[in-house]
């Protein structure tokens, strides 16, 4: 969508005279309010571009999805933009709690030149777990509605209006239309007014003229005026206006785009690729027949829909619709597409999910793909992925899309694709820890699990669904889904899944100070994995015992246990498994007397958590702490200092606790 910003100077003064106004004490906090398509998000958007200079450490966005039906997850929690915002700013390791997500989140932005656009907020309270605790940056919060509860925290609120008749005519002409405004401006005039001069129906009007170059503009005032009612109703409700201006446009698209269009609203994403658009197809035919056109027709009715103004590409091959175009375009699915197109449809985007994530899963964790997927019911391409980076970002960006898919599933009855859809996503949930959808995702694939009979899949959705409920704090569940898991693999004679489970019920008693119990429970999977010669496995098993053993003080069994840990799993090229039982024997060591190993183990594994194959900077705070701990132990002060501030400056970005545990170290030195 063209973001064409027409007459409003006063408004950018005004939001130059609202941050201007405030106490230079205060954190900068602005609402700007108004119609939907009214352009407060073109209008915000332009002026931080504007005013990037005074904002070296850079702009994040999120968009809140205020007014998102429930079918689409409604509003988006505070929780979960924190966890966005926070891994943008590099924290490695986002709290589950939601009160120490905001301390980390104001921790991290303390004394940072930043801005934040807060899109399309629905509530006040939606908001305020997000605002910048420092004077030094900004929020600019858009949203439909007042906003007013925010005035308590110090915001400063700009109504947004509609244009002015000459300006919005003025939008009309730069759109495309210059020619007929200058040749009869009165028509000009009577398109905009029944545009009630909001931005975006008049750029969607403009749109007309520049497909339809012969139209008269007359003849596109007598199309807008038809069924609309009383202008002063439309001068009042932003939608309508915004409906009418998107029933004409729909009804002037060729046949194909108008087809991609309502298959598109058809849906449950809020992102698309062309990948992804080519296995929906573009036939415009609505009875069911097969759709057999390929990238190049997607493209070139993409490219009919973005001239069109209803598409915008926000990234290089990745496109969304505005927020009052995508629910005009579910009507026109619901409304045009037959049942068995709609069910076509939504199962081609199935597959697509499913068969885009198998080939990301394959890249990112291919250890972990060990059950059989369905073949797609259609000839379906993924999207094709150069590396592991590409791999990691498509699951970045499509997130909410594969959310969308499992919820779909879930919902139609589609049983094997919902836990299949789960499972190959498992490089999003371990690599970007999206906790909340962690949990809800393995819900629902282990209801579907169990519905379609498939005893692989409930086993995997009980021990990963298990680790993100671990993950979240949630040790209760996570023990219960384990003890569900190991009941479920010991009556189906499953070694290596009894294992898992037992392991993982080790390591819930070792995160809550039952040493006794996580050592039996150790031991116990290390005798399961040996009996199948799962050496990977064991060695994890041995490094869990070596945790134990050094929590209960036992260095010398702690030191066997991670020696050997080490030692097998360097042996199996795992560098970063191999690195973290380095660092925790070097620790180990160093408590026990052997300084100078001690401290020679723990530098090595320094080295190798800033290796690209074994990045960490929670290990490298880990080692960098224990190295100072070393050091305070041999009477090295000034060493140890240096040690903790290091260990300090990555903890405040990733662990408000961390962080603080470094700062009563310091002050004992």
């Amino acid at each position: 969508m063209r973001r064409t910003l027409v007459d409003r100077a006063e408004d950018v003064r005004a939001l130059d005279d609202l941050r201007a106004q405030r106490p230079a004490h205060a954190p900068q906090l602005l609402v700007v309010s108004g119609f939907p398509g009214i352009g407060k998000t073109t209008l915000v958007s332009r002026w931080l571009h504007e005013n990037a200079d005074s904002f070296p450490d850079g702009q994040l966005y999120a968009d809140l999805g205020g007014h998102a039906s429930e079918g689409d997850g409604g509003p988006v929690p505070a929780t979960t933009v924190l966890e966005g915002f926070l891994h943008a700013l590099g924290a490695s390791s986002v709290p589950a709690d939601i009160a120490q997500r905001i301390a980390l989140w104001r921790s991290l932005t303390s004394g940072l030149r930043l801005a934040v656009l807060l899109d399309n907020a629905f509530t006040a309270a939606q908001v305020r777990p997000l605002l910048l605790g420092t004077p030094t940056g900004l929020t600019v919060v858009t949203s439909r509605n007042h906003l007013t509860g925010l005035l308590a925290d110090g915001a400063a609120i700009h109504r947004l209006g509609a244009l002015t008749p000459e300006s919005a005519v003025e939008l009309l002409a730069v759109g495309g239309g210059g020619g007929r405004v200058a040749q009869d401006p009165a028509a000009a005039r009577e398109v905009v007014t029944l545009c009630a001069c909001l931005p975006l129906a008049v750029c969607l009007a403009a749109a007309q003229l520049v497909l339809r170059p012969h139209r008269s503009l007359s003849a596109l005032a007598e199309s807008l005026s038809q069924n609309q009612g009383s202008l002063d109703v439309l001068r009042v409700d932003g939608e309508a206006v915004v409906r009418s201006a998107l029933d004409m446009s729909y009804s002037l698209l060729p046949r194909d785009s108008a087809a991609l269009y309502r298959r598109m609203g058809l849906l449950p994403t809020d992102r698309y690729d062309l990948f992804m658009l080519t296995a929906i197809g573009v036939d415009g035919a609505t009875d069911g027949t097969a759709c057999t056109t390929g990238t190049d027709a997607v493209d070139t009715a993409v490219g009919a829909l973005m001239e069109a103004n209803l598409l915008e590409e926000t990234s290089p091959g990745i496109y969304r619709f505005h927020d009052l175009v995508r629910p005009h375009a579910r009507r026109c699915g619901d409304a045009e597409e037959s049942a068995s197109q709609r069910e076509r449809t939504l199962r081609r985007f199935i597959d697509w999910c499913l068969s885009t994530a198998t080939t990301a899963e394959g890249m990112l964790t291919p250890s972990h793909r060990t059950l059989p997927r369905e073949r797609p019911s259609s000839p379906v391409l993924p999207t094709p992925l150069a590396d592991s980076a590409e791999a990691l970002a498509w699951f970045d960006t499509h997130r909410n899309g594969l959310m969308g898919a499992v919820r779909h599933c879930a919902g139609a009855g589609w049983h094997t694709s919902c836990w299949q859809l789960v499972d190959a996503m498992w490089p999003l949930f371990v690599r970007l820890r999206p906790s909340e959808m962690w949990i809800e995702a393995h819900h629902a694939g282990l209801t579907a699990a169990r519905a379609s009979n498939s005893r692989d899949g409930e086993g995997r959705m009980l021990t990963s669904g298990a680790i993100g409920l671990r993950n979240a704090g949630r040790y209760a569940e996570a023990a219960d889904w384990y003890v569900q898991a190991l009941d479920h693999a010991t009556s189906d004679g499953d070694v290596r899944q009894q294992a898992q489970a037992v392991n993982g019920l080790g390591h819930i008693r070792l995160l809550t100070s039952r040493f006794s119990e996580a050592r039996e429970h150790f031991e116990r999977a290390l005798r399961l994995r040996e009996s199948i010669g799962y050496q990977r496995g064991a060695a994890l098993s041995r490094r869990r015992l070596g945790e134990t053993a050094l929590a209960t003080g036992d260095h010398r069994t702690a030191a066997r246990h991670l020696t050997r840990a080490h030692s097998e799993l360097e042996s199996q090229g795992e560098g970063y498994e191999a690195a973290r039982a380095l660092a925790l024997l070097g620790h180990v060591l160093a408590c026990d007397g052997e300084h100078e190993g001690g401290t020679r183990r723990l530098r090595e594994a320094l080295e190798m958590f800033r290796e690209p194959d074994a990045q960490s900077e929670h290990w490298q705070g880990r080692s960098l702490e224990w190295l100072g701990q070393a050091a305070q132990r041999q009477g090295d002060v000034a060493g140890a200092r240096r040690c903790y501030e290091a260990a300090q400056d990555l903890f405040q970005r990733l662990n408000p606790a961390d962080a603080q545990r470094l700062d009563d170290r310091l002050r004992q030195l």
